[in-house]
């Protein structure tokens, strides 16, 4: 898999991503966050969607992206999502985590060749999307 080294403006959006789900994290409601950095180099974040029936819920990217989007940006060169533990877990750090397959695909259809930060061993890494999502559908296809 192709990686790229973190450089500050990712640590920057990291950082972001986890102030954002440290203030909003609510039991049962809201546990991931997520930031992204637009093409134009606006940092935007958002908070996941928790649902009692769980196909409802909302991934943070899907909330983030929504929020890109809706304030006129059109494109994303970098996205990272973090994890908020639970209150009765010990250890408490918010930790980078790697989206899910339907963000993936959300986040591949939005900005094909965007960057994806998530986490190996205990090291954050860079990665294009494409790399998480190999083989992808497109009308291109």
């Amino acid at each position: 898999m192709k990686t790229v080294p973190l450089n500050p403006d990712d640590l920057l959006l990291v950082e972001e991503a986890k102030q954002k789900i440290s203030n909003l994290y609510e039991e049962n409601k809201h546990h991931v966050g997520a930031a992204l950095r637009t093409s134009t180099g606006k940092i935007i974040s958002g908070v996941h969607l928790e649902a009692y029936i769980g196909r409802v819920a909302i991934c943070a990217e899907a909330i983030t992206i929504g929020s890109m989007i809706s304030s006129g940006e059109k494109e994303f060169t970098t996205i990272v999502a973090v994890l908020h533990p639970s209150s009765d877990e010990q250890d408490q750090e918010v930790k980078v985590v790697s989206p899910c397959g339907i963000c993936r695909e959300l986040i591949a259809d939005y900005s094909p060749k965007c960057m994806v930060i998530i986490e190996e061993g205990r090291s954050l890494i860079k990665v294009p999307i494409q790399s998480l999502l190999p083989f992808k559908y497109s009308r291109e296809d």
